[in-house]
């Protein structure tokens, strides 16, 4: 069974930096595609990033270029470094597992989730 746990998220202001984590319990971490997703008040969960068990990866438009998808399989981890973070990517934020190896930027691809973490930007 996988398990996945979310930390990091917090209040930052305006241009900022977070770096969230994901652990993953059960020895199954080496062949789960992982991604990262979000969601804001009010709004559908969408897609940040992902990356799959050969490390290649895949950001969002919205996103790119200001975060960063890496994982550590010693340590069974998953990061989103965060920079320049705008008010706009205020939201919960979830981490996600799959085994499937397509379609990895849609929400309902994933079987596992994290419970969240909140990130607050402010203006």
């Amino acid at each position: 069974q996988v398990q996945l746990a979310e930390s990091g998220g917090g209040l930052v202001q305006s241009g900022g930096s977070l770096r969230l984590s994901c652990a993953a319990s059960g020895r199954t971490f080496n062949i789960l595609n992982m991604a990262w997703f979000r969601q804001a008040a009010g709004k559908e969960r969408e897609f940040v990033a992902a990356i799959r068990k050969d490390d290649g990866t895949n950001v969002a438009e919205s996103v790119k270029g200001r975060f960063t998808v890496s994982r550590d399989s010693n340590k069974d981890a998953m990061y989103l470094q965060m920079n320049n973070l705008k008010p706009e990517d205020t939201a919960v934020y979830y981490c996600a597992g799959t085994f499937r190896g397509t379609q990895l930027d849609r929400a309902d691809a994933y079987a596992h989730w994290g419970q969240g973490t909140q990130v607050t930007v402010s203006s």
